[in-house]
């Protein structure tokens, strides 16, 4: 009997333990969770609504896991035009408690052009960057950027063209609300002028150990310009083009509009030749009385079009021609990812300049490679062999569209921003400082006092509040094989068509 009283004596004790340690555990989640409802409501915060994000509710029951939330924080204009002043601890400096446990979905791998961000930084590898870097980059710099603690200051040196920095600072600010407490400190210097300018050249010259670290929105393959998402993703006010995540949604519903096969079957462009001698050049392949290069070429006329409220330059009522020609301005152009987004065949002229994401672009499958020294026969070409195989044409049109719209959606464009940015925080040689005559910058300093379509694009493309995510996974940088690989396919693809067209146009000549 007392072999049988001992367990069923220690039975009892542990299921005690258990009812006391659940009572114990009902209680506390009672008092956290009233004390999270208290630190929700508080004066002091700005949380206005959460919305639980949660696919699976039985999964986050078994799990006893918190739910991510959405947390939304407006825009904090109460001191109206009286102030450009940020308001003091309105917006979380860090992951807000309730975002602690984030979507338990691991996050995706970030696209393959994040590969790039290695390749712009390699030049301080070994040196890593100093403060006289930096400021050395001043010279032709708009503004100096230094985010400590989560909060972004500026000092600005010269404005840009339009409102270019604007949008850019405004894209930063929202990279900061959508991941509060994770981006690191950093000093930087900006240029919103088209043209790279930091020369190898010059810079591979033995008394110089590393370039000056200068951000902008295009590079080509002779500068050492850090590549950096263009100020259009949130918006372009004096063109009234919309921010990206607007946009693109409209692009895509826009390609629903025609059948493929129902396309004006020319190839289209629209723009202002002004800018460049090679767009001059493009206006002879226009149609005429005397030849016809399978090309329709229009002069866009911006004033005339800021009368008439815009009415001919939507972009999403353009996919309704089958192939789309994408010619560089006096550098790179932001029109390349509308172009590349209609379902149409991109024709795009030999470029000298890339932005962050276009080195991932491939000949024959996200584009038709067209010469840039015979414009007009390449495009004859290119729009004979389309309308002559629909089914390859229509592929190469989805692929673009598939990629701008899907691996360049807003989520990847900040995702980008980050990883870029940490990367380069992690070469800094120093503790970066407020710069004596920068300012604090915050959404409601630059979004509150706005107008028209400024205010209107800054409204519509606010980061509501953090993320429910963690930031896409960084694929490893390319290894020289692999580059090669990439490298090679382009030079393939372009000599590919090159050859195709050679022997059209000799089969061509042979007739006539």
């Amino acid at each position: 009997m007392e072999a049988i009283r001992r367990p069923l004596a220690r039975s009892s004790l542990v299921a005690l333990f258990f009812v006391v340690l659940s009572l114990g555990a009902f209680i506390c989640t009672r008092y956290l969770d009233s004390a999270a409802l208290m630190d929700r409501t508080s004066p002091q915060k700005s949380i206005v609504t959460t919305n639980t994000v949660n696919n699976n509710p039985s999964e986050a029951t078994q799990t006893h896991q918190n739910p991510p939330k959405t947390i939304n924080i407006p825009l904090n204009c109460s001191l109206g035009n009286l102030s450009r002043t940020c308001p003091a601890n309105y917006y979380p400096s860090k992951i807000p408690v309730e975002n602690k446990y984030l979507s338990s979905t691991p996050p995706p791998s970030c696209p393959d052009y994040f590969r790039w961000i290695y390749d712009d930084l390699w030049p301080w590898r070994e040196t890593g960057i100093t403060r006289e870097m930096v400021m050395s980059a001043s010279r032709t710099a708009n503004f100096r950027l230094v985010i400590l603690d989560g909060k972004a200051y500026v000092q600005t040196y010269r404005k840009s063209f339009q409102s270019r920095d604007t949008f850019t600072l405004w894209g930063i600010l929202q990279l900061l609300r959508r991941y509060p407490g994770k981006v690191p400190d950093l000093d930087l210097m900006f240029d919103c002028v088209d043209w790279p300018v930091m020369k190898k050249d010059f810079f591979d010259h033995p008394k110089h150990r590393a370039p000056p670290p200068l951000f902008r929105y295009c590079g080509n393959d002779s500068t050492y310009d850090i590549v950096f998402p263009d100020w259009s993703f949130w918006g372009w006010p004096e063109i009234n083009i919309k921010p990206w995540e607007a946009l693109s949604k409209d692009l895509k519903e826009g390609n629903t509009r025609s059948k493929w096969t129902d396309r004006d079957p020319h190839a289209y462009w629209k723009g202002n030749p002004t800018v460049a001698a090679t767009r001059m050049d493009l206006l002879k392949c226009n149609v005429s009385d005397k030849q016809d290069w399978n090309a329709r070429v229009y002069a866009q006329d911006w004033l005339q079009e800021q009368k008439q409220g815009y009415k001919q330059s939507d972009l999403a009522s353009q996919c309704i021609h089958r192939y789309k020609i994408y010619i560089e301005g006096s550098a790179w152009s932001v029109s390349e990812k509308y172009i590349l987004a209609c379902d149409s065949v991109t024709l795009l002229v030999k470029p000298i300049y890339y932005d962050f994401f276009t080195r991932s672009l491939m000949p024959l499958k996200h584009y038709w490679p067209i010469k840039d020294d015979d414009k007009c026969r390449s495009i004859k070409y290119a729009v004979d062999w389309g309308n002559s195989h629909q089914q390859e044409a229509q592929a190469i049109g989805k692929a673009a569209s598939s990629f701008i719209l899907n691996e360049l959606k807003m989520d990847y464009v900040y995702d980008y921003m980050f990883h870029l940015l940490s990367e380069y925080a992690k070469l800094l040689k120093y503790k970066p400082t407020v710069p004596q005559k920068a300012v604090e910058l915050c959404s409601e300093s630059m979004a509150c006092l706005a107008q028209g379509f400024e205010k209107q694009f800054m409204t519509d493309s606010l980061v509501k509040g953090p993320a429910v995510s963690e930031p896409c996974t960084m694929p490893p940088p390319y290894d020289p094989a692999s580059l090669h690989s990439v490298i090679e396919g382009k030079d393939s693809g372009i000599k590919q068509v090159e050859t195709w067209e050679k022997e059209y146009w000799q089969s061509h000549n042979k007739q006539m």
